[in-house]
């Protein structure tokens, strides 16, 4: 079946970097889009990120355009997320998803806390 599962979350000071990462399994990884969202306590889940299936095109968010990127290697079936110059505004629990036939799968998520 097909499984999403995020890590590489965690405790940062402002400024400072993470990467996330999204390992795919139970379909064809390179035959699918990818994205990244996230959601703040309180707040609706954002989509902050999309790449395509071979990577060609990619687009962020405003919010965090210029600071994260969003890249895939499709020989480990993974998505990565580099967020740089993280502030506390981008504290929220991560997730990564993908369409299939129309169904949308997420992963469990992966908490960033952007906090000195």
């Amino acid at each position: 079946q097909v499984q999403l599962v995020e890590s590489g979350g965690g405790l940062v000071q402002p400024g400072g970097s993470l990467r996330l990462s999204c390992a795919a399994s139970g379909f064809t990884f390179g035959m699918y889009d990818m994205y990244w969202h996230r959601q703040a306590p309180g707040k609706e889940r954002e989509m902050i990120a999309w790449i395509s299936n071979v990577g060609t095109y990619r687009t962020l968010a405003d919010p965090v355009r210029g600071r994260f990127t969003v890249s895939r290697d499709n020989a480990k079936n993974t998505v990565y997320l580099q967020m740089n110059s993280l502030e506390p505004e981008d504290t929220a629990a991560y997730y990564c998803r993908t369409r299939l036939r129309e169904v949308d799968y997420w992963g469990q998520g992966t908490q960033v806390t952007v906090s000195s």
